[in-house]
């Protein structure tokens, strides 16, 4: 039975509804995840989305930053928002998804911090909530709820690409937040601690280039094509033998008024 969840963080839901209703009704994921929506609750476009048969929602959101959705065709429950580094900011959901061949998954929408552009926590404090918070995330654990026949996904903006081949060069952002090696030393740290696994670099190998960002600043983004993968979708190691393939959605980034990030698309077969 098939079953699908997309991940994209939207940068503004508001200005970019057009795009949200044209990727749901296109690619029509049960589940879609949504970062930096940019909009309290109460101004969240829901009724947009109820009309073309996503009914079920978890949102949390803030004014002008932030905010995290979950858009789904099937029924939520024991929706959840956690607050990380003590501070208060819309950068977390997550709900049970009752899915397909009798599955529960409880679904982990993220958006963590950007970092700012010096990647030193003594003079940017942004950096270090950006490496406090990655720290904090080590306390969610993919088989925390098997016992109680949950299986788990994380998705989201992590700001963070942590292999070699998840950013154009290597050597030359060695030095640039997001790339660097406290970051992604500290991210694989979580991820492997958590028992989660990389969807993505399960069906895409290691050793081949994938993004999912491409900056604003570009000129022309696809020419220069220099991406990062900032996008992630983990799951718990009972779900990965039922992933039959992820797409990133490239076309995306040209599309009119687009975010810098792209789709990307879990599909499982359960």
């Amino acid at each position: 039975m098939a079953f699908s969840v997309t991940t994209w963080n939207i940068n503004s839901v508001r200005l970019r509804l057009p795009l949200v209703q044209h990727l749901l009704e296109t690619v029509q994921p049960d589940v879609l995840c949504l970062q930096e929506t940019k909009c309290p609750n109460d101004a969240f476009p829901s009724a947009a989305f109820r009309k073309i048969g996503y009914e079920h929602m978890a949102i949390h959101g803030q004014k002008g930053y932030h905010g995290v959705a979950i858009l789904s065709r099937l029924p939520l429950s024991d929706d959840q928002r956690l607050s990380y580094c003590g501070i208060a900011d819309a950068r977390h959901v997550s709900a049970v998804v009752e899915a397909p061949g009798e599955r529960r998954i409880r679904l982990h929408n993220f958006y963590v911090p950007a970092g700012g552009d010096e990647p030193n926590r003594d003079i940017n404090p942004k950096f270090g909530h950006k490496l406090d918070f990655i720290e904090e995330m080590r306390g969610l654990h993919a088989e925390s709820e098997l016992k109680d026949g949950i299986s788990s996904i994380l998705v989201g903006d992590l700001n963070i690409a942590p292999l070699e081949t998840d950013v154009w060069s290597h050597k030359q952002l060695l030095k640039v937040v997001s790339h660097t090696p406290v970051e992604t030393e500290n991210l694989t740290g979580m991820q492997q601690g958590g028992a989660w696994v990389d969807l993505i670099r399960t069906h895409i190998p290691p050793e081949e280039k994938v993004f999912t960002w491409w900056s604003y600043r570009a000129k022309d983004w696809a020419a220069a094509d220099r991406g990062r993968r900032l996008d992630h979708v983990w799951s718990s190691a009972d779900l990965a033998d039922g992933l039959s393939k992820i797409e990133v959605l490239r076309e995306a980034r040209g599309w009119e008024r687009p975010s810098d990030h792209v789709p990307v698309t879990a599909h499982f077969d359960f």
